[in-house]
């Protein structure tokens, strides 16, 4: 009888790095927990809270706020019926965190609510190098004012994070929507335009030019690109208001230091985005080089029930392609942690010794290992090393009348007799030392 497998499109993350089925590597779990906390420490910085939403949401909610004549509502979405009620896991992030502002009226806590959020998305699309079924992102929310300094301050954030984490040579990407009364003129435009061309472009480009022409702009088809060259720009169709608006979020990025290129055909593949757009690339990703991406959307809130606009802006970001991209860049990240020390036991006296003051050292704040398989003492000092601990504790017959620890350093193989009395304030010694050298 065969084991149970994880869901295609799923993976593990384990105490080890390993490479899954796609030959492509899953980062250990305290690699994930190095980003993360990264992410956090950044963000955190920039004065963001944190906040956390359900996986599961009402089907409306997605289909409403992300559009539903978008990729993911049309053929991506994990949605189902319960009891006559609609239910999808959610495929994004940015419409549970208005829905969750709305609900819980978070416009009382004073001010523009900055807030930040980790955790998994889903999404049915074909899985393939570092886009999975079940995904992981984080980004940033910031409802509340439609200041030029907020988009800037949001674009400053996203960088902070992939510098903080080392990661080289990336295109930031720049470009304004405009409002969506504007953009309906500019897609009228260009649906007229690519209509011409509809015998040369791809089956993908056609189903796009018939719901929704702005996605063919992000063709990566070399033969459709050429003939984006000579469609209209987006650019050409904003209004006054909004190219001021993108004037001065430029000026701000550029007193920031924060290099960047503009794109006329960048645009999201959310309807909800006005106004400002961004989207942040890394060559070692490839012709799908998105690291992260985001923009403006001062109208989601009126989608979602809202009876006044709320004006926000954000970003939201994938690890599993961050991951590629530290690989790439052979960035060095945490190992699995190892223990401080790893005491060994020989006879079932010793274990018992060995069981209760492992406790102790561990309520000492030390990282404690011991084998509890009753093995022999080489099978032990094998763990021992296999753990990479740089102290073991060997505890026999012996040490118990004596009641006297043997420690062994195991890079030079020095051992000293250490009284039980004094375990806890040498074993603390050492482990300080080491972690200061």
């Amino acid at each position: 009888m065969s084991t149970f497998q994880n869901i295609k499109g799923t993976f593990d993350i384990l105490p080890d790095p390993y490479t899954d089925d796609g030959d492509t590597r899953v980062a250990a779990s305290a690699e994930w927990r190095f980003v993360e906390a990264t992410v956090r420490e950044v963000l955190e910085r920039h004065n963001f809270d944190e906040i956390r939403t359900p996986v599961l949401e009402p089907t409306e909610l997605v289909a409403r706020g992300v559009g539903e004549a978008t990729d993911i509502v049309q053929k991506e979405m994990f949605a189902f019926e319960r009891s006559g009620t609609q239910y999808v896991l959610r495929p994004e992030v940015t419409a549970p965190v208005m829905r969750s502002f709305l609900q819980h009226h978070l416009d009382q806590r004073g001010g523009v609510q900055k807030l930040y959020y980790v955790g998994p998305c889903f999404r049915a699309e074909q899985p393939q190098k570092g886009r999975y079924r079940q995904f992981h992102q984080f980004g940033v929310e910031v409802i509340g004012t439609d200041d030029a300094r907020a988009d800037a301050e949001t674009i400053a954030s996203m960088m902070a994070i992939y510098e903080a984490l080392g990661i080289p040579e990336t295109r930031l990407r720049l470009n304004t929507l405009g409002t969506p009364e504007r953009r309906e003129e500019y897609v009228a435009a260009l649906r007229d335009y690519l209509q011409t061309y509809e015998d040369e472009l791809s089956d993908t480009s056609r189903r796009r030019l018939e719901r929704n022409p702005l996605r063919v702009l992000d063709t990566k088809l070399e033969h459709e690109q050429n003939i984006l060259q000579g469609a209209p720009q987006l650019i050409d169709f904003v209004g006054d208001d909004s190219l001021a608006h993108y004037d001065r979020v430029k000026g701000l990025l550029a007193d920031l230091g924060v290099d960047y290129e503009e794109d006329p055909f960048l645009v999201r593949g959310l309807d909800y985005y006005t106004e400002t757009t961004f989207e942040l690339e890394s060559a070692a990703l490839g012709a799908q080089s998105a690291l992260a991406g985001g923009g403006r959307y001062d109208r989601l809130a009126e989608v979602l029930g809202s009876d006044a606009p709320v004006p926000a802006v954000g970003f939201a970001a994938g690890m599993e392609r961050l991951f590629l991209v530290l690989d790439a860049a052979g960035t060095e990240r945490p190992r699995v942690p190892r223990p401080d020390v790893f005491i060994a036991a020989l006879g079932e006296a010793a274990e018992r010794w060995v069981f209760r003051t492992t406790q102790a050292l561990r309520d000492a704040g030390l990282h404690v290992a011991h084998d509890l398989k009753g093995r022999s003492l080489k099978a032990q000092m094998k763990e021992a090393n296999r753990q990479a601990a740089p102290y073991t504790l060997i505890i026999g017959d012996n040490e118990l009348e004596a009641e006297a620890a043997t420690v062994k350093e195991m890079a030079s193989g020095e051992q000293t007799e250490v009284p039980f009395a004094d375990l806890v304030e040498h074993l603390t010694a050492q482990v300080d030392a080491e972690g200061a050298a």
